[in-house]
């Protein structure tokens, strides 16, 4: 079993930055990707980026310059630094990983509203 648990996120103005982070803890051992994703409201959950255990990292093409994911190998802690916040980022954002065996994990969300 792995637990994570998600800091961060709240309102920003347009252009403004955030950064969200998700401690991860149980298992940890086992994990092999980690990853955010988002859902807006009445749309489907998206990949925003993800970051390999040999640290190769993919973003979304929406995201990308723009968001960078980063990790914290001794806190068993990743970031995700927003920057240049658009109203289209406005979504509740998850963390994510995935073990070596297949399984799936999620944080509980935290949302992130972008408005002036």
């Amino acid at each position: 079993q792995v637990q994570l648990v998600e800091s961060g996120g709240g309102l920003v103005q347009p252009g403004g930055p955030l950064s969200l982070s998700c401690a991860a803890s149980g298992n940890i051992f086992s994990i092999y990707i980690r990853g955010w994703y988002r859902q807006a409201p009445g749309k489907q959950r998206e990949l925003v980026g993800l970051i390999t255990s040999d640290s190769t990292i993919n973003y979304a093409d929406s995201v990308k310059a723009r968001f960078t994911i980063s990790r914290d190998n001794a806190q068993n802690t990743v970031f995700l630094q927003m920057n240049s916040l658009e109203p289209e980022d406005t979504a509740v954002y998850y963390c994510n990983c995935r073990t070596r065996t297949g399984r799936n994990y999620w944080g509980q969300g935290t949302q992130v509203t972008v408005s002036s």
